[in-house]
Parts: C-alpha cells; sequence; structure tokens
C-alpha cells in the first residue's frame, strides 16, 4: 500500500480525500501545514505528496522548495493542490519542484489518474 502525505489545512477537505484515497488502497498521512509537512516526509519517505498551495505557517511553494533541498526527497513526486487558481499558479508550483498541478473542487478520478501515473513513473526510475 503506497503512501500518501497529504497536506491540507481544512479538514473536511483532509477527511473526505483521506476516505476516497483509503478506498483507492492507499495509507494516508494528513498533514495541515507546511510544518508538519515537513516533519512528516522526513519521518517516513511517502510516495507522493498532495500538498495545498494555500497552508498557515509555510504555504506549498515554499515547502516544496524546502522539501526539494533534502536529498532523500528529491524524486518524491508531488502534485500541487488549490482551490484559487490564479493566473501563473501552475507555473510558479511547478517552478518550485511540484511534478503536476490539479485545481479544486477535486476531479477525483483525474486525481487518481495523476497520483497513479506519478508513481509508476517513480518506481522505473
Amino acid at each position: 500500500m503506497p503512501t500518501i502525505l497529504l497536506a491540507d489545512d481544512h479538514p473536511d477537505i483532509r477527511q473526505a480525500l483521506t476516505i476516497r484515497l483509503e478506498r483507492s488502497g492507499f495509507t494516508v498521512v494528513p498533514a495541515s501545514n507546511g510544518l508538519e509537512v515537513i516533519e512528516a516526509a522526513t519521518a517516513a519517505t511517502p510516495a507522493l505528496i498532495l500538498m495545498d498551495l494555500n497552508m498557515p505557517d509555510l504555504d506549498g511553494i515554499e515547502t516544496t522548495l524546502r522539501l526539494r533541498q533534502q536529498e532523500k526527497l528529491t524524486h518524491v513526486p508531488i502534485i500541487a493542490l488549490t482551490a484559487y487558481a490564479l493566473p501563473g499558479d501552475q507555473h510558479r508550483a511547478l517552478t518550485a519542484g511540484c511534478d503536476d498541478f490539479h485545481a479544486k473542487p477535486f476531479d477525483f478520478e483525474r486525481l487518481l489518474e495523476q497520483i497513479n501515473s506519478l508513481i509508476t513513473a517513480r518506481k522505473q526510475v
């Protein structure tokens, strides 16, 4: 069972996504802010990180930049998530080191395809 680190500051979003991801065969580690993401990711390297861009303490961009500085986390796929997709958000996220981008509200089937594709590609490296 691959582990997904789910970073989102809204408890209802974390809970809903956790339920759907667990039903899809994943183990989910929740985080509510960037500091928790860094702590959880370094404690147990996840197969993938779902990174909300708008979080307290450290936003998703800064958190991604910090994760990419850690050698053991360099190749962990990160999908940026945002409810407020502004022009340039996708470019900023990809430039920071995210591997893909998904705007809220979620198209769960598309998100699941992105997750599976990135995890499979990582295994082939």
